[in-house]
């Protein structure tokens, strides 16, 4: 057989192997390579090495208010996902950033506090991360990230023993197709789960969905220049406007006023 078939039925073999096994809460089909407890090992480990690195916000203000909306938003997390208390750190930083671990770990940057004008807006960017955690999307990079290295590996095997000349140009061919044909398309395909589950995380815990619409509008302004979206791990901020308002009938239909939180965001942020 010709190596380069060889090589491309490697990769072939690599896409097929991650399209079955365990599914997320939207049907989709997963494969999880590593168990909740490595994942919430790696996460734990990962929070104590930023709070080490990162400037932690000391402003009581700030905190109560990230405190108050995060609370209020891990209380309909699935126990499955976290059984026990979130812990939740403001870190004093003007990244435009946030981020939910496995192991209950929620960053909220305060460069991002200033993008969001609200509990709302707040409650659709924590609900987002959390969605990723949730959905096991950090268990299925790590898997494909290996597969893929896998049949990266058996490619080069097959063309060191086919000694096929310019190996190395055909091996980077191969990654490139893995990575803007796979891997970034999957990426974008958890950002754009982790909007909708998110969108429905926060109405379910009191926030209004529409807050979602606006916070990306506000993201948009911020993210002037960005990549055009094939060439990003990320959907265009229009792509999630448009979603986000398309599946608002659905959330909004989750959404109660008994529980509604009272998270006021303070003047000086």
């Amino acid at each position: 057989m010709n190596s380069k078939i060889l090589l491309s039925s490697a990769i072939i073999s690599a896409v097929i192997a991650l399209s079955g096994c365990a599914k997320s809460s939207t049907g989709r089909n997963q494969i999880t390579l590593f168990s909740n407890s490595e994942l919430n090992q790696m996460g734990i480990s990962s929070f104590e090495q930023l709070k080490q690195k990162e400037k932690i916000s000391t402003d009581k203000a700030t905190n109560q208010f990230v405190q108050c909306v995060a609370s209020a938003v891990t209380k309909n997390v699935p126990k499955s996902t976290h059984s026990g208390d979130w812990e939740v750190v403001v870190f004093d930083s003007e990244q435009v950033n946030a981020f939910a671990l496995p192991g209950g770990k929620i960053g909220v940057y305060t460069g991002i506090l200033k993008v969001t004008e609200n509990q709302d807006q707040l409650a659709a960017i924590i609900g987002h991360e959390v969605a990723h955690v949730i959905e096991r999307h950090s268990n299925e990079r790590l898997s494909s990230n290996q597969i893929t290295q896998i049949g990266a590996a058996a490619g080069s095997a097959v063309l060191t023993q086919q000694g096929v000349e310019n190996k190395e140009a055909w091996m980077m061919a191969g990654l490139a197709i893995a990575q803007y044909g796979f891997l970034m398309p999957y990426s974008r395909m958890h950002e754009s789960e982790a909007d909708i589950v998110g969108q429905n995380l926060m109405a379910k815990s009191g926030f209004k969905p529409a807050a979602a619409i606006d916070l990306w509008r506000n993201m948009a302004k911020q993210s002037k220049g960005a990549p055009p979206e094939f060439l990003s791990t990320h959907p265009s901020n229009q792509t999630r406007i448009n979603d986000l308002t398309q599946h608002l009938a659905k959330s909004q239909q989750l959404l109660t006023t008994d529980n509604r939180p009272n998270c006021r965001k303070p003047k000086s942020i």
